[in-house]
């Protein structure tokens, strides 16, 4: 289980399925990502994993940038990327033989479409993470903790018009709505190609970022602006 707000909905889906838990992944402290921690650790013993330097329900095991998680006999690397909070961690899978598509959780940091809220770090450090996962396998499954895609696509194509790639993407995203299917789980493939906030770096979304604050003239300041700029859209 990675990030569970509730312990109730996952206490009634391992009844279901007759599964036991055996880890808890968490990607930072915000309390729809850790509201059921406490009462699933006491209610099945599975073991905890969360950043190392954020306040979180203890016990737990606090792991960094670099280190490795076992779960499963599934190995994940653990990356560092703050932004949404200081300490925000990822998951990252790179392939095996027991799940061969690469998987990435990433929390708050990486949604489709968009990306999360700087509630805590700095538009340099939001940009640096986003680019590290950007810099991942395209093939990697992207399984963000919020499904915003629809509300995102919407800025998305405020923002970047002229792609068809994002054009194709939202049309289908709506089909699967309208099939009460999830849009989630996305890729990097898929992200790189219609995610303004991983594309903020081309002219095209750049320009389209300087008619809504045209003192942004950097990389940075451009990217700070586009934030801003989904922070107040409607």
């Amino acid at each position: 289980m990675v990030d569970p707000g509730d312990a109730a909905s996952v206490q009634a889906k391992l009844a279901e399925l007759g599964l036991k838990l055996e880890a808890i992944l968490v990607t930072h402290h915000h309390a729809d990502h850790v509201g059921g921690v406490d009462a699933l650790r006491d209610d099945t013993g599975a073991k905890v994993y969360g950043p190392a330097f954020e306040v979180m329900p203890e016990p737990l095991q606090r792991v960094g940038a670099g280190e490795t998680v076992s779960v499963l006999g599934i190995e994940f690397e653990v990356l560092e990327v703050p932004g949404h909070t200081s300490g925000h961690i990822a998951y990252f899978h790179k392939g095996s033989s027991l799940h061969p598509t690469p998987l990435l959780f990433c929390g708050d940091t990486l949604f489709s479409g968009g990306c999360g809220r700087l509630f805590e770090g700095t538009p340099v450090q939001m940009l640096a993470s986003l680019a590290s996962l950007a810099a991942l396998p395209e093939e990697t499954l992207v399984c963000c903790a919020h499904e915003y895609t629809l509300s995102n696509l919407k800025f998305a194509l405020a923002v970047d018009a002229a792609n068809s790639d994002l054009f194709a993407y939202e049309a289908h995203c709506q089909a699967l709505r309208k099939a009460g299917i999830p849009t989630i789980p996305s890729s990097i493939g898929i992200e790189n190609k219609i995610n303004p906030f991983l594309r903020s770096h081309t002219a095209s979304v750049a320009a389209s970022v300087q008619q809504f604050d045209a003192t942004a003239k950097s990389a940075i300041d451009i990217f700070a602006a586009l934030r801003q700029w989904k922070n107040n859209f409607r």
